[in-house]
């Protein structure tokens, strides 16, 4: 079922050159860093300010954010058994709307577990967003999102062989919406989300890549 609707064209017009960017980003993983600039890279740190979970600082003539108390940054695309893609929409304060995303969250940011692994907090975070548990979680690529802007980095998995455990909907402070689409309806999903006046994170389109390469 899998291989029958990855076979299909996955990519919209609106896509295609998203799709070639991140296969050859994937490609060229381990040339990463090789074109910093040295004198920036180099030089001394300086916090500016600090809040409660992220604090800015300087490096040389740079600006930019870290987030505090954590270990790393999961993300998740998880395939049901017949072929969907289980995304979530929350409301993100930043953008000032909702967000279709992939499933997400962080690594070591529970006080008695910091030492946690980025597969367990994978796990964690797709019970408590979606419901669903993984029976097989398969590290897929680690990486940066937004390099001029915040020096975080998110490990990839694709979470397959998918049972529902919970409701799903995120922890207290959070209100998530699930949506399962059939993988080779997804582009034109996220087209109609987006021209209903939903911003759409661009990371699903490398899950979409994960997908395409990895399911048999």
């Amino acid at each position: 079922m899998l291989r029958t609707l990855l076979d299909r064209k996955l990519v919209t017009p609106s896509a295609p050159i998203l799709w070639m960017i991140i296969a050859r980003q994937v490609g060229s993983c381990d040339n990463a860093g090789m074109n910093q600039n040295a004198n920036d890279g180099n030089s001394d740190k300086k916090i500016v300010w600090e809040g409660d979970y992220i604090r800015a600082v300087t490096r040389g003539r740079w600006e930019y954010v870290e987030r505090k108390n954590i270990t790393g940054i999961v993300g998740i695309v998880p395939v049901t058994d017949d072929g969907k893609l289980v995304l979530v929409q929350q409301h993100r304060p930043a953008v000032g709307g909702a967000v279709i995303e992939l499933p997400a969250g962080l690594a070591g940011d529970i006080e008695d577990q910091r030492d946690e692994l980025m597969e367990t907090a994978a796990t964690r975070e797709l019970i408590e967003e979606t419901g669903y548990r993984a029976g097989k979680m398969t590290r897929v690529c680690h990486g940066v999102a937004s390099a001029g802007i915040t020096s975080e980095g998110m490990t990839f998995f694709l979470a397959t062989e998918l049972e529902k455990v919970g409701p799903g909907g995120g922890d207290e402070s959070e209100d998530i919406i699930v949506h399962e689409v059939p993988l080779d309806q997804t582009p034109a999903y996220l087209d109609d989300c987006s021209e209903r006046g939903m911003a759409i994170d661009l990371k699903i389109y490398a899950g979409l890549y994960f997908c395409r390469r990895d399911l048999k």
